[in-house]
């Protein structure tokens, strides 16, 4: 069997793993009913008034809801990949990972089954927020095949690469409660960021942090995409994004994995 072959087999075998672990510790994957419900509170509660104070006028909650879905999605995805820091560490904490140094696997494999299997929970998480929304109101007419399948494309790659950042924070967390704190950024930033109110509405002092972050490109380009909104340079600024912290976390936590135990 050739290394690429091997690497694929044991690749599909962690994948299988994690996926199983996720559906037999339904804790690590709480935020599949957590993130619905906050939409459904954001919509019903904060709704009227929120979508009043963004439009200058009367209250039109299905504005609102329009606006918040894709924040909504990329919090989502932040969310989920908690799981993956927290599964990773414990991993390395209870000797399975000194078991499979002994074992005739691609080393690179245990890795790569976190990442994907961390990617399709997020896809999972995604289509049912998804559904959720379009129940309660939420309607993209704007948007094209190539709208939808950019808007998809651009999911699947913040997925990993917040997947990879977050294997990484596993990987350096001495137990599951460290690693859940230490992933703790990706549920808050997306709060300060543009998913719930434009940039342009909040102080001064607070923008920068807003702006220069990678949730907002990525919030203001898949908004764009499904609603037909200016994208402007937050298209590119989310790619970049994407890709420096997929390479970040990838360098990351291959030099974390690859060191030997002491």
């Amino acid at each position: 069997m050739s290394a690429l072959s091997l690497a694929v087999r044991d690749s599909s075998t962690m994948m299988r793993r994690n996926l199983l672990h996720a559906r037999r510790y339904p804790s690590l994957t709480l935020n599949l009913l957590l993130t619905p419900i906050m939409l459904l509170l954001f919509v019903y509660i904060f709704g009227d008034v929120m979508s009043a104070g963004i439009g200058g006028g009367g209250a039109d909650r299905s504005e609102y809801i329009a606006y918040i879905v894709p924040g909504i999605l990329l919090m989502t995805i932040g969310g989920t990949v908690v799981g993956t820091a927290v599964s990773v560490s414990n991993d390395m904490t209870e000797g399975i990972i000194a078991r499979f140094r002994t074992m005739a696997i691609h080393r690179g494999s245990v890795l790569i089954g976190h990442v994907v299997g961390s990617v399709l929970q997020s896809v999972i998480s995604v289509v049912l927020v998804g559904a959720v929304a379009v129940a309660i109101g939420f309607r993209s007419t704007d948007a094209g095949v190539l709208e939808w399948l950019a808007a998809f494309g651009l999911l699947v790659l913040f997925a990993t690469a917040l997947t990879w950042i977050a294997v990484g924070m596993g990987l350096i967390s001495p137990n599951a409660e460290a690693a859940s704190n230490n992933a703790l950024p990706m549920i808050l930033l997306p709060l300060l960021s543009s998913a719930f109110i434009p940039v342009d509405t909040m102080p001064g002092w607070f923008r920068p942090i807003a702006e220069y972050q990678p949730f907002t490109p990525a919030i203001e380009t898949l908004r764009g995409l499904l609603l037909g909104s200016e994208i402007g340079n937050n298209g590119w600024l989310a790619v970049l994004w994407c890709l420096g912290l997929a390479v970040l976390g990838y360098f990351w936590s291959t030099s974390k994995f690859n060191r030997d135990p002491k």
